[in-house]
């Protein structure tokens, strides 16, 4: 049996939902190497939490990227928050840098396509990763619940916010003495 081993530099992002998460991990920007659903059914956090550190361990990624999730700048359930502490604690104990971007900061970075809702996001998403195109849901009737599959959007939206604003902050530093 032949093992390889993930590309260096991997960058992983996740987007938690009521039933469990989103993921996405990136070699680069227009580079998706694996993403998927996790769905967990009973101790939801727990079980996220062993679901995310197996992908630790498989992945070595550089870079964990997160939606802001503190209770006075979001909407986020408290066992969401709760669940991305305890995410934000294991990336940090396993040497992971972590990165956290606000809405705000995905609609900013989607500006540029006139992208602004979640929708309009992922379909931005779809439009710049060929491969998640089969994976978008349909546009979602106000009497519906969200798709689970919006969470593998909602984490490449982070991801490509994560590439755009890092990059222009590394392009603003190159100016400085």
């Amino acid at each position: 049996m032949t093992v390889i081993a993930p590309p260096k530099g991997l960058t992983l992002a996740m987007h938690p939902f009521k039933s469990g998460f989103g993921w996405v991990a990136f070699e680069g920007p227009f580079s998706p190497y694996d993403w998927g659903l996790v769905i967990a059914r009973r101790e939801k956090n727990a079980s996220c939490l062993r679901k995310l550190e197996k992908m630790l361990g498989r992945f070595l990624p550089d870079t964990l990227v997160l939606e802001v999730f503190d209770r006075r700048t979001s909407v986020r359930s408290d066992r969401i928050s709760n669940l991305c502490r305890a995410i934000v604690a294991l990336a940090t104990d396993r040497g992971v840098e972590v990165a956290i971007y606000s809405r705000g900061d995905v609609r900013a970075c989607f500006a540029s396509v006139c992208a602004g809702t979640r929708q309009e996001i992922a379909e931005a998403v779809a439009r710049h990763i060929a491969a998640f195109q089969h994976l978008l849901p349909e546009k979602r009737r106000p009497w519906d619940s969200e798709h689970r599959r919006m969470a593998i959007f909602a984490a490449g939206a982070l991801v490509l916010t994560h590439y755009q604003l890092g990059a222009s902050r590394f392009l603003d530093g190159l100016g400085d003495p």
